[in-house]
């Protein structure tokens, strides 16, 4: 070996020594003056011999000129993703459903690793040479990301780091690139200062950086890694996790700390513990990563999906910070129902800026005492959905103002409604605009007016596109006008215009249905037009009237005098009127001396029935002078029950009422 190749070398191993104890030990040996004349005098001997680079000098870190696109690497075994467990109980139940695929579970130990918020990546060695990197991707390919991985300086470009070892012929790892917190918060101070854009959080700045096709704007970016995983690879291999841990640190990779568990009771004791110094760390962690120890039990327990069944990530409850409140807003829903919201002077939570929260109802602002002007505390559920826990009292000036629910709809303008003991307030205007897709969508539903043809995509053309302002204008539509519309072509038309007119011609109870009124289901509305023959009649009836009718309390019956007083409902009312939308009540005569099979009882349905829908039960049912009512109570004499059915099977087992099958009933009937 001459000289210069001798000193080349020499160079090499120094720095990459020292990149090892700088970035992956944190306990440099030498100042950054000293190494930065290490560095530059290999620098200057390859610019001078450039036949001397090679693919693993410290040099070759600073970036490659820009790809055209990115090629795609197909990885050795797939790259899984990990189930969550929210709660102690969740890991519980985990280990529980675990056990009983392998009885070996009952004695396995566990590890427990910090779960990185940053990119997955997957390193490729040969020979001891980094030869390619890409990221996760589909789990199954990934991106080639090569160059702009050998920014990374905490990843080794060679291994083994030390001399004792040799290096394996073949071996694939997996890690986790990410942005320091301090790193992150310094490079948005000077992009700040320099006037430039700053980025939200650590993890989009890494992926970001590490999707660069020119690796040059990467290397400017000071990413790090920890690598935790053996995705493939010859030679005698680790038989567990602890073990990868230690054979991974010893061939110079940075590892993440990881914690050995004999029992599951470690384990969430080593949970409380990273999730009290979740503050104290300078990366970014959601949660933490448990694992079957054992190896061959964790590939013997399978996946599912692309979960493995041998380990879990627990996640860490949301962060809690505290801002201030500028305003309370309000939304209408597509049901009428207005929802508080707050207006928060922006602040990050897990890295997203935060702007906006709900704050859930109006009762709950009136518990809390949430004032416009309090410093509130702002919490994201489950990561995702910004909330207000409550005011900070103490930190109130005496300037902040108690907020008081809006008396008309801050959309249509028309007066809200809320009866006493419910905590929801509603516009009842069935023309507001906020809710006139929601609206139009139940009027011409298959239980209410069943306008056959007339889809939620339909729906919604005819409110953007300006032809219907309330449900009745269905009525007055144009052939001319469906045409102009993208889709429509004249057959469209002609069916969707025949389909409404033959909607004409469906019952008083299905009209009543169709309106939308508050608490007025099927059921109810079959019970109304018993006692009256049409609109005009059901308008003039008074609280008092409609609670004399079985199944109507004193809430539904404010809620429907209240819709027929609206004067925007009025004004719906007259248009289907003079559309001819005007059916009368239907009572069927029968012959009081002759006892119907059902008569005075009362039925319940739920699950999936296989003879007939639930609706064509429903039917039956009542022909045969049973009431059928949508919840058990104590009034319920019998559930009917269908496959797979819900919560109201225990309520009804609970109560006492008889729970019988369709075979069930047909006997009773036939008997």
């Amino acid at each position: 070996m001459s000289p210069l190749s001798q000193r080349l070398e020499e160079l090499r191993q120094k720095i990459r020594r020292h990149n090892y104890r700088y970035y992956v030990l944190n306990d440099p040996l030498i100042s950054d003056y000293e190494y930065d004349q290490l560095y530059a005098e290999l620098r200057e001997i390859e610019e001078e011999h450039p036949e001397t680079v090679t693919p693993d000098s410290p040099t070759q870190r600073a970036g490659a000129p820009p790809a055209e696109g990115f090629q795609k690497i197909e990885h050795p075994a797939p790259i899984l993703s990990l189930q969550n467990a929210y709660s102690y109980t969740d890991l519980e139940a985990w280990l529980e459903r675990i056990s009983k695929l392998d009885a070996r579970v009952a004695e396995a130990d566990f590890t427990v690793e910090p779960k990185l918020d940053g990119l997955s990546v997957v390193l490729h060695y040969e020979n001891g040479l980094f030869v390619r990197g890409a990221t996760r991707g589909d789990s199954e390919v990934g991106e080639e990301i090569t160059q702009n991985l050998r920014t990374i300086k905490a990843l080794p470009l060679r291994i083994p780091v030390g001399d004792s070892l040799g290096p394996p012929q073949r071996l694939v790892v997996r890690g986790e690139a990410f942005l320091p917190i301090s790193d992150f918060e310094e490079l948005n101070r000077r992009l700040e200062e320099a006037g430039e854009k700053t980025y939200v959080n650590p993890r989009n700045t890494a992926a970001g950086a590490l999707r660069q096709l020119d690796s040059t704007l990467t290397a400017q970016r000071p990413l790090t890694l920890l690598v935790y995983q053996i995705v493939d690879g010859t030679g005698d291999l680790p038989p567990t996790q602890r073990e990868t841990i230690a054979y991974l640190r010893e061939y110079g990779f940075p590892t993440p700390e990881s914690v050995f568990c004999q029992t599951l009771d470690e384990v969430i004791e080593v949970c409380q513990t990273w999730a009290e110094r979740r503050d104290q760390l300078d990366y970014e962690i959601d949660g933490v990563v448990i694992k079957i120890n054992d190896h061959d039990l964790l590939n013997t327990l399978g996946i599912v999906g692309k979960d493995p069944r041998g380990a879990i990530a627990y996640k860490f409850p949301a962060q809690v910070v505290t801002t201030q409140l500028w305003e309370i807003g309000v939304n209408v829903g597509r049901t009428g129902v207005l929802t508080p919201y707050a207006v928060l002077k922006p602040v990050k939570i897990g890295g997203v800026t935060v702007s906006q929260a709900t704050l859930h109802n109006f009762d709950f602002i009136d518990e809390k005492d949430i004032r416009v002007g309090d410093r509130v505390r702002v919490k994201r559920a489950g990561d995702v959905i910004p909330y207000v826990i409550g005011p900070v009292e103490g930190a109130r000036t005496g300037a902040e103002r108690p907020f008081t629910p809006p008396e008309t709809c801050p959309v249509c303008e028309q007066p809200v409604e809320h009866i006493e003991g419910e905590v929801a307030w509603y516009c009842v205007n069935a023309a507001c605009p906020a809710q006139l897709i929601r609206n139009l969508e139940h009027f011409v539903s298959r239980g209410a007016m069943d306008v056959v043809g007339m889809g939620i995509k339909i729906v919604e053309q005819l409110v953007q596109e300006g032809l219907v302002h309330d449900v009745a204008d269905i009525y007055s539509l144009e052939r001319e006008a469906l045409l102009e519309l993208e889709g429509f072509a004249a057959k469209k038309a002609d069916n969707l215009l025949e389909a409404i007119e033959a909607s004409k011609d469906r019952s008083l109870a299905r009209l009543v249905t169709a309106l939308g009124v508050r608490g007025v289901g099927e059921a109810v509305a079959a019970d109304l037009t018993q006692h009256y023959p049409d609109l005009d009649a059901l308008s003039q009836a008074t609280v008092d009237d409609l609670q004399t009718i079985g199944g109507i309390g004193p809430n539904i019956a404010h809620a429907i005098v209240d819709w027929f007083a609206r004067p925007a409902n009025q004004r719906v009312l007259a248009k289907l009127k003079n559309a001819g939308v005007w059916p009368k009540a239907e009572h069927p005569a029968r012959a009081e001396s002759i006892p119907q099979p059902l008569d005075g009882l009362t039925f319940v349905i739920t699950g999936k029935l296989t003879q007939s829908t639930r609706r064509e039960a429903k039917a039956h049912l009542e022909s045969l002078g049973a009431k059928v009512t949508g919840s058990v109570s104590g009034n319920t004499d019998y559930l009917l029950v269908g496959e797979n059915p819900g919560s109201k099977l225990k309520k009804a087992q609970d109560l006492g009422a008889r729970v019988i099958s369709e075979d069930e009933l047909r006997q009773m009937v036939s008997g």
